[in-house]
Order: structure tokens, then C-alpha cells, then sequence
């Protein structure tokens, strides 16, 4: 970008006030605004890993948005996947709805990614696989944590087996539990930029660090993308459909339940009704058994 349209970018972003209409938790938009801007994409992966900046020597993009591609619902890949100094292969991806399965997903793109040499390579020269997920929800809600990293170990020494395999999960919802060590990396922050609502939000980040106030830059770069805007719009709208279903969903869930403890109480009602009829039909069986007793002895009595 010039200088000349970097101020003009800027003074836009001067005058943003209000909502964000397109927000980073749209995950075209997120993928389009570190895909669009190397130096927004370096810094996230920097203050996720713990890296200095000068140690970024370079941070390339392999699955691109390619402008004018069909992006749909069914086949939507919106995961960034980097190749970090020519070394580390990297999948960032925000999610936003719980599907239930990200657990096996994330695992499945992370072992996908480690299976990256080349013909005639030995395995030591496989490239280290990390997977980093941005989710708008709980993924284990009894033990909620900010931000998660996992690792392949010994379970019971705790000895790490590699360090090549990595899945670091950042709970957009729990911001509070940041530790100190994610303030001191700004990791925080980070997950500010990416729930902002509004301009003003975004711009009291920007006060501390101008990385944030560039990424509200790009954003409104994209944003004014004719076609880019059609997409986000397309994608937010499949959000909005996917709530949906989830909604529906979880309603025919719970009049599914409620019918089952409905039908679980008839039954159990049943039950002991049917009991009690047994019971009494005994009693009466009993006393039958008794009056008929009573008749013989009488016939008895009568007939010496």
C-alpha cells in the first residue's frame, strides 16, 4: 500500500464510528485480513507463539482467497494454512458456531499437515505442524480455559514426545481467564480485535499498539470490495442459517426429551397401577379362598 492510500485508509478509519459491520469473528473476513496483510498475520502468529518479530523471517499464505473463486457453504475451506519461515506448517481458523466436532477436525488437519515431505526426504526433515483455533464458544465448558495449548506427552511423566505437533485452542468467550504471560504476548488484545463491535472498541485498542488499528485498516479495505462484501454477506448469512438449524435442532431435542419423560412417567404410572390391581385382585382371591373355607366348615356344621 502507498503512502498516499495508507493515509486515506487511515482517515477513514479516523471517521469509523458506530457498529463494525463485518467483524473479524466472520471468518472470510478473518481470512481475508491476514491473508490481505502480512504484517497483521506475522504479529497474531508472533504473540500466539511467543516469538519476537526479527524471528518472522517470512510467513506465507498457501491457500489464498483467490478473487473471483466460488466460495459456498459446501466446499468453504476458511482455514489460513501459513508455512512460517519456510519451516512450520500452520492452520489458524476462526469458528464461530459449535459443531461438535472440531476436536476431531483440528486433529485431523494437524496430522494432515505433518504429513508433508517430499519424495526422496528422511523423517527428520518433517516440519513442525501446529493447528490454532479462534472459537466464539466453550470447546470443554467443565474445564474453561483462554487459551489452551495441547501437546503430544507421556501421560503419566508429562515427557514431551515432540514438539512438532501443537493444537492451541483461544476461547473468544473467556477473555477474563487471560493469564498473565497472554497480557505480557498481547494475546488478549488479540482476541479484542476479533470481538470487537464497534469502531470506537477497536480504536481504544489501537491506542497501545498501531498493529490493531491496521488491521481495522484492512478491514475496511475489504469491506469496501464490492465483491468481497457479497461474500462476507453470504457467509454471515450461512451463520445465520446454521443458528438456525442448531435452534430447531436443540427444540426437537428438548420436545423429544419432554415427550420421553412424559411417556417415562405414563409407564411408570402404569406400572404401579398395575401393581396395585394385581395387589387387590390377590386380596380378593384371598378372601374368596376365606369365604369358601368358611362355607365348608358351616356345610360341615350342618351335616353332622
Amino acid at each position: 500500500m502507498s503512502a498516499k492510500q495508507s493515509n486515506v485508509t487511515h482517515s477513514l478509519l479516523d471517521s469509523a464510528t458506530g457498529p463494525i459491520r463485518y467483524k473479524m469473528t466472520n471468518d472470510l473476513m478473518f481470512k481475508a485480513v491476514l491473508q490481505s496483510n502480512n504484517h497483521v498475520l506475522t504479529g497474531l502468529v508472533c504473540a500466539l507463539l511467543h516469538l519476537d518479530e526479527s524471528a518472522v523471517k517470512s510467513a506465507v499464505v498457501q491457500n489464498p482467497i483467490i478473487p473471483g473463486e466460488k466460495i459456498d457453504d459446501k466446499n468453504v475451506v476458511l482455514d489460513v494454512k501459513l508455512l512460517l519461515n519456510n519451516n512450520a506448517i500452520i492452520d489458524i481458523e476462526m469458528q464461530v458456531e459449535n459443531e461438535k466436532d472440531w476436536v476431531e477436525r483440528a486433529s485431523y488437519y494437524l496430522c494432515r499437515n505433518y504429513s508433508n515431505l517430499e519424495s526422496g526426504q528422511g523423517y527428520l526433515n518433517v516440519k513442525p505442524s501446529y493447528h490454532i483455533g479462534f472459537l466464539d464458544y466453550t470447546l470443554f465448558p467443565d474445564h474453561p480455559e483462554f487459551y489452551a495449548t495441547y501437546l503430544f506427552m507421556n501421560k503419566r511423566t508429562h515427557q514431551i514426545f515432540t514438539d512438532k505437533l501443537r493444537i492451541s485452542v483461544i476461547d473468544l468467550n473467556h477473555i477474563d481467564l487471560a493469564t498473565e504471560e497472554d497480557r505480557r504476548h498481547k494475546i488478549d488484545q488479540w482476541a479484542r480485535l476479533f470481538k470487537a463491535k464497534t469502531w470506537e472498541e477497536l480504536k481504544m485498542l489501537s491506542v497501545s499498539d498501531s498493529i490493531w488499528a491496521e488491521a481495522g485498516e484492512t478491514i475496511l479495505k475489504i469491506s469496501a470490495d464490492e465483491r468481497m462484501r457479497q461474500l462476507i454477506e453470504a457467509r454471515e448469512d450461512y451463520h445465520r442459517r446454521q443458528i438456525d438449524a442448531q435452534t430447531l435442532f436443540d427444540r426437537a431435542i428438548k420436545e423429544r426429551d419432554e415427550a420421553n419423560s412424559k411417556l417415562e412417567a405414563t409407564t411408570a404410572e402404569l406400572e404401579t397401577k398395575t401393581a396395585e390391581l394385581s395387589k387387590s385382585k390377590a386380596e380378593l382371591e384371598d378372601k374368596d379362598r376365606q369365604i369358601a373355607e368358611l362355607k365348608e366348615q358351616l356345610a360341615a356344621k350342618s351335616n353332622p
